[in-house]
């Protein structure tokens, strides 16, 4: 694999010039004329080493390096300098940067330190190479939300995986993606190249979930033939998955409470105590904290659990991120059923962000699965949708202005744009005429309510013709 280089400047020529010369070396080259694309690309790309240059347009060249540094220390980074800059340039070094390099650039002695910074970070290099793999790994299902909960709860992931000892329990509806946020976890963290081992604690019955988790000796019970190793023992050193934890029992729960103090157990039937080092991540779409009260889930255990607590809120509170998702699915069955859906019609986009979606996103990567399969389309259009989801179909023109202006937001603008000044005009003259009605009429507090002085709500109301 190539090595992969990031070159950061916001001269063109000086940019495009860099650029070939290090394909003509052999190394996949990439660029960006602002600091803030860097940092993107640094996340997306995930590059060995980043060229950097000090004056940005948009952000110094030492906040992008502090940043880059945060998020990926194993990053090698060269500053580029102009000759008065030598002294900003040795504070960079300070602050990890492993080489600068002046302009103008010589281009040998630039192409030595990209080699040498290769070289002196090999193995923080492999490992980074390692996490390159696992982020593509997770192309099929990762899907980053634009809403502010999600990056929210991805903030939060990129944090607590740092830690490979802290426990987690991750709530939120059935469909809402809690299996992803804990891959992700185990994924960036110090135990990536080990187990990650999941079962959901509903689907058994308490006798073969203790044996599952625990493992049993031979002869521990009837059917105990042999010796069975336990999902604990198997994750030792990685990561283990507890699904739908509320459904444990109380018995089941008092061992689990055990091996998070002591990070030991014994197998059923077993007299030996076998010490663990694993990370536990629990997931319920049950209200633990109401379990705890009615008795069904220990309060011990329950804190002990959620030492960092991660709620992934419902499709239907998160409406910005839908559009990502559906172009995403979209595409990943495109492929996987070689059609061509494209595009989303309006109408069908409405239904569908107006839909409360009680499968979340599960629910929505089934229908548009079911739709690209059986339709041969190159748009998605309402007739498409189940039945089911049709039903709340409402004409655009008794939708709210409030809700066009949210649909407006939640996607990018067609082509042919949007009608900005009817909507502002017609949320306008829904707010005024809710205010009145609230009022009673009264204009005077009316103009209260809408934090306007009277004249211009007067204004307003004889502009709109609101009786």
């Amino acid at each position: 694999m190539k090595p992969v280089i990031l070159l950061v400047d916001d001269e063109d020529t000086i940019r495009l010039f860099l650029e070939k010369t290090l394909r003509d070396e052999d190394y996949d080259a990439v660029s960006a004329a602002t600091g803030s694309e860097a940092i993107e690309l640094t996340r997306s790309k995930l590059p060995d080493l980043v060229l950097l240059d000090l004056k940005l347009p948009d952000m110094n060249g030492l906040e992008v390096l502090r940043q880059i540094k945060e998020d990926f220390p194993e990053v090698c980074v060269i500053m580029l300098t102009a000759f008065g800059d030598i002294e900003t340039a040795v504070l960079a070094m300070k602050k990890g940067a492993f080489d600068f390099v002046s302009k103008p650039v010589n281009l040998e002695q630039l192409l030595i330190s990209i080699d040498k910074g290769l070289k002196s970070q090999k193995l923080t290099r492999e490992l980074f190479q390692l996490r390159r793999r696992v982020k593509l790994d997770l192309d099929d299902n990762y899907v980053p939300g634009e809403s502010q909960q999600m990056k929210e709860v991805y903030e939060i992931v990129k944090r607590v995986a740092k830690s490979d000892t802290t426990t987690v329990l991750i709530e939120g509806e059935s469909g809402t993606g809690k299996e992803m946020i804990a891959n992700l976890i185990h994924k960036y963290s110090p135990r990536q190249d080990k187990s990650f081992l999941e079962i959901n604690c509903a689907s058994l019955p308490e006798e073969l979930l203790e044996s599952e988790l625990f493992g049993h000796e031979k002869g521990a019970f009837t059917d105990a033939k042999t010796q069975k190793v336990g999902l604990l023992e198997l994750a030792n050193k990685g990561t283990l998955f507890l699904d739908e934890i509320g459904e444990m029992s109380l018995t089941i729960q008092v061992k689990l409470l055990r091996v998070l103090e002591r990070m030991s157990f014994r197998r059923v039937g077993g007299t030996t105590d076998i010490k663990v080092s694993v990370r536990i991540i629990s997931a319920t779409n049950r209200d633990l904290k109401m379990s705890v009260q009615d008795k069904k889930f220990r309060e011990d255990l329950y804190y002990r659990l959620k030492v960092v607590p991660i709620y992934i809120p419902p499709l239907r509170e998160r409406k910005e991120d839908i559009y990502l998702l559906l172009k995403h699915f979209l595409n990943q069955f495109n492929n996987q059923f070689h059609k061509n859906f494209q595009e989303i019609d309006d109408g069908a986009y409405q239904v569908i962000l107006n839909y409360p979606w009680p499968g979340n996103i599960r629910e929505l990567k089934n229908v548009v699965e079911r739709i690209v399969l059986l339709e041969d389309d190159v748009v998605l259009h309402a007739k498409h949708l189940p039945a089911s989801i049709r039903e709340d179909i409402v004409p655009a023109t008794q939708i709210s202005s409030v809700r066009q202006i949210e649909m407006a937001l939640s996607k990018p603008f067609p082509g042919e744009g949007i009608p900005f000044e009817d909507l502002i005009k017609t949320a306008e003259q829904d707010l005024i005429a809710k205010a009145m009605k609230e009022a009673g009429n009264n204009q005077s507090k009316a103009a209260r309510l809408l934090k306007l002085n009277r004249d211009k709500l007067r204004y307003r109301l004889k502009n709109f013709r609101i009786e």
